[in-house]
């Protein structure tokens, strides 16, 4: 059995709006963050993947997208021109150089005097005398978080380096996403309480105080989601989603317009949401359901409850294929292989979840690609990653004369101690409106 924690059982903004930090408290805990991933997460990684430095450059607003990450929670962007030089010591401690006008006191060593010579003829005499062996630049065919630099910055550094010391790069795919994916245990002991926000907005949203069947749309819920993400002093990483099934409105298509369907909420339906927020730097990804009670019903139809059943039979044989060393594509083949087995239909499209909400590490499926994918499903599984357990089943409902919908849950898992643990819990049950 997959382990879980204990979500809390409080409900209501309220619950959880006193526990939100202010901005300021934000960005001590991620700076302190920042520093210990600085000091043990980024060695361990370069060694890991076999580079002794690390070069990140890029421009005010046009940044790396690992840059940010690198960055104190008051750096909003790079500043003009901002290049890290990281070099891997032989004691295995980590040199941290920043090429900047502006200083990064306290995380990097400013290295760079514009009064005595540009920046890149000073990243390549700091590159000679260190004589790195394997230099690592973020270009990749596979992730776009390993293939942040620009083309112009590619040029430039190239000129810079010169032959002998270029034909010691190679791009630095694994480390950046490696750098991404690996949580620190305070990230980790944080997570759950970030994800209990997420799922008391979700409860909220899902209740009589923001539905009237017959009055509200999925609009209106969405944009219910929204403003109070908004009001809460948090972000979405996406716009949330809402939508409907019932026996007049069959499952969506994945890629249909949600703009042909009816979106007035109606007594019987089967409501579906999909919201991520991000906190602390740390994003989640959410799909829960909920029913609209008829008149004189006081549960949802038996056939909508076991259709989730199934979606979390689904969701315990995937996260029982986790394992260290296995690769997206062979967790994926595996679960759909035993799902099948046990006679359930459905589709995987787990990702990984972090500083992104499509975040840096293993993919494990796409809802059009469950023959596994290419790339990004083939990198391996690591300790101390999170991920957002995506997926659906598909069921005939007795209740509505065998129509067959989709049941579609995503809730946030951590890897870590080589098993899987819920993260705040899951979906067992349909919210009930109404």
């Amino acid at each position: 059995m997959v382990e879980s924690f204990k979500p809390s059982s409080s409900t209501g903004i309220s619950s959880i709006a006193h526990k939100i930090l202010s901005l300021k408290d934000r960005a001590r805990i991620v700076n302190e963050w920042l520093k210990e991933r600085l000091q043990r997460v980024l060695p361990e990684i370069m060694l890991r993947e076999g580079f002794d430095m690390w070069i990140v450059a890029g421009r005010e607003y046009n940044e790396d997208p690992v840059m940010l990450s690198l960055l104190p929670a008051t750096m909003l962007s790079a500043r003009r021109r901002t290049i890290l030089l990281f070099t891997l010591k032989r004691d295995g401690s980590l040199e941290r150089l920043v090429l900047s006008r502006y200083s990064i006191e306290g995380y990097y060593e400013a290295a760079w005097d514009p009064e005595k010579e540009d920046q890149y003829t000073c990243l390549a005499r700091l590159v000679r005398e260190r004589d790195p062996k394997c230099i690592g630049i973020n270009i990749s065919e596979n992730f776009a978080f390993g293939d942040g630099l620009t083309h112009t910055e590619y040029l430039l550094l190239r000129k810079a380096l010169g032959d002998e010391y270029m034909s010691r790069v190679r791009g630095a795919e694994r480390l950046a996403v490696g750098w991404l994916e690996k949580r620190i245990k305070p990230e980790i002991d944080a997570y759950p309480g970030i994800l209990e926000i997420a799922h008391t907005i979700i409860r909220e949203a899902f209740s009589n105080n923001v539905i009237h069947p017959g009055i509200t749309t999925t609009n209106d819920v969405v944009w219910w989601i929204r403003q109070t993400i908004l009001e809460l002093g948090l972000e979405t990483w996406f716009h949330p989603t809402v939508d409907i099934q019932a026996p007049d409105q069959p499952p969506m298509k994945f890629g249909e317009k949600r703009k042909e369907r009816r979106k007035l909420i109606l007594p019987g339906d089967l409501i579906h949401c999909d919201v991520g927020i991000r906190y602390l730097g740390l994003c989640t990804d959410t799909q829960h359901n909920a029913y609209i009670l008829k008149l004189g019903e006081s549960d949802a139809p038996k056939g909508l409850k076991e259709a989730l059943t199934v979606t979390n039979r689904l969701q315990d044989i995937l996260l029982e294929e986790f394992e260290v060393g296995r690769t997206g594509n062979q967790i994926l083949k595996a679960a759909l292989e035993k799902a099948e087995n046990e006679g359930i239909k459905g589709r995987i499209y787990t990702h990984p979840l972090g500083f992104h909400g499509h975040g840096a590490g293993p993919t494990i499926g796409l809802w059009d690609k469950q023959e596994g994918v290419p790339g990004r499903g083939d990198y391996p599984l690591y300790e101390d990653t999170c991920y957002s357990i995506e997926l659906c089943t598909y069921n005939s409902i007795p209740e509505w004369n065998n129509l067959e919908i989709r049941m579609a849950l995503e809730d946030d898992a951590v890897f870590t101690n080589n098993k899987m643990y819920w993260m705040n819990g899951r979906q067992e049950e349909l919210y009930l409106v109404g």
